[in-house]
């Protein structure tokens, strides 16, 4: 079974180098795919050197400028599709989601779950090193979209995520509009509405030590306005 993971970066150079020798140490045998949207601090020639020391199991994706995490990760998804991947992982860059939870993400995908969420909000799941401004933000996201939409997953905007292959080629992820974090929620709302069976494992969240978070109030009300456009699309029987 082959399992790539995606890692959008935008100014991640303190991070991704260890991030990636982390993840290729790791006995599950993974490939990297780094999608890089012209960071100014030099992280995508990082990421080049990198997948030339892999010697292939790296690859990095340039983009022109900061497109959006949405998007990102579409792209990382046509691109390990392509390659062949059974298992399409994603994860920030920045430790928030530490790689020795992958093993037991693949180990859960492979007892028949489609799609597994590092989750925070199941038993032996948490946050670490988060502001209580910052852990009631996240509780009332998951707490909005979980009711709006009827979501069963506890941990709905996590991006630590394994998605089956087959899950990615029948939502239509060309078609999903949300471009930002709200992306997550799209996806899982969509996973959901298609039958693909959710599991959840638990993670502790890590507030990155290095680098500057990209969550901005322009990202939370984009999310706000995600979440109730779904929800009306739910009402309608569509996907959104």
């Amino acid at each position: 079974m082959k399992a790539i993971v995606i890692i959008p970066t935008y100014n991640e150079k303190e991070n991704i180098a260890s991030l990636v020798r982390q993840l290729l140490d790791l006995p599950v045998g993974l490939e990297i795919i780094v999608v890089d949207d012209n960071s100014p601090d030099g992280t995508g020639e990082l990421a080049d050197a990198l997948a030339v020391e892999s010697g292939g199991r790296v690859q990095v994706i340039h983009r022109p400028g900061k497109l959006g995490l949405g998007t990102a990760y579409v792209a990382g998804f046509r691109q390990a599709l392509a390659a062949g991947a059974d298992h399409v992982l994603t994860m920030d860059a920045d430790f928030s989601h530490n790689p020795r939870y992958i093993p037991a993400m693949l180990e859960k995908a492979s007892r028949g779950y489609d799609l597994v969420i590092g989750s925070r909000y199941v038993p032996g799941g948490g946050a670490s090193g988060c502001t209580a401004p910052r852990i009631l933000l996240s509780w009332g996201a998951n707490g909005f979209a979980r009711t709006m939409l009827g979501l069963r997953a506890r941990d709905t905007t996590a991006g630590f995520r394994c998605y089956r292959r087959e899950v990615l080629e029948s939502v239509g992820i060309d078609e999903i509009r949300s471009s930002g974090y709200s992306f997550l929620i799209e996806m899982l709302y969509r996973a959901q509405r298609r039958g693909w069976q959710v599991g959840e494992v638990p993670i502790v969240f890590d507030n990155r030590q290095l680098g500057q978070s990209k969550i901005s109030r322009h990202e939370i009300l984009r999310a706000q306005q995600t979440v109730l456009r779904l929800a009306w699309a739910r009402l309608w029987g569509r996907d959104g």
